[in-house]
């Protein structure tokens, strides 16, 4: 195997050992904004695996409100951390060099176009685990769902959710917690990975 092969190996390992870079961009970006009480709630690929589903990512996806946007940077620009280019919302730890991506509520999901599911207040959706505030489950699947279903870019989303449905064993009827955008494609999902017997029809 050539040297690259090993290298990305190593990464991954050190990934689900919790002990890379972005794992550490985490934690860090996470004390800091408690320390200046800005809300938040981490999104995408790192809540996907606070919820239970291992798959790597190379960034840290964050959602704040536009007032806390702001906040982060007057309190955090230059001070460890540094936008990728001049104007731009998101930051790059300047100690690990992981980029932290902010997602801003109110806006929208995939195509960026208006649609009954919106980036919601970090305040009303967050979930700790770990000392970390994470999207919690059903709003994280709702923003997948709607993410892929909009942009056929972000196809992606759709085959995180069905692996959500798979690792946790999510029910069919989970989908009644749903926005009702997103409850077709959820149950569409569902059956796709329904040839696994041991997921639940219902949560009876």
């Amino acid at each position: 195997m050539c040297a690259g092969g090993d290298a990305a190996i190593q990464e991954a390992a050190r990934f689900f050992m919790r002990t890379d870079p972005v794992h550490q961009t985490l934690r860090s970006i996470a004390q800091r904004l408690d320390e200046f009480g800005i809300a938040y709630a981490v999104a995408d690929g790192m809540a996907l695996v606070a919820h239970g589903y291992d798959r790597t990512t190379v960034d840290v996806d964050v959602l704040v409100t536009p007032d806390g946007l702001d906040a982060i940077h007057q309190a955090l620009e230059g001070r460890g951390y540094l936008p990728p280019f001049e104007g731009s919302r998101n930051l790059r730890d300047t100690q690990t060099g992981v980029r932290i991506e902010f997602i801003v509520t109110g806006q929208f999901p995939g195509d960026g176009k208006p649609k009954p599911v919106a980036f919601p207040d970090p305040d009303k959706v967050a979930q700790e685990i770990d000392g970390v505030r994470f999207v919690n489950l059903p709003m994280l699947i709702e923003l997948k769902l709607a993410s892929g279903m909009s942009n056929p870019g972000r196809l992606r989303d759709l085959a995180d959710v069905q692996e959500l449905i798979r690792v946790l064993k999510l029910s069919e009827d989970f989908a009644a917690g749903l926005e009702a955008f997103v409850r077709e494609k959820y149950g569409e999902l569902w059956r796709g990975a329904s040839s696994d017997e041991s997921l639940p029809r219902n949560e009876l």
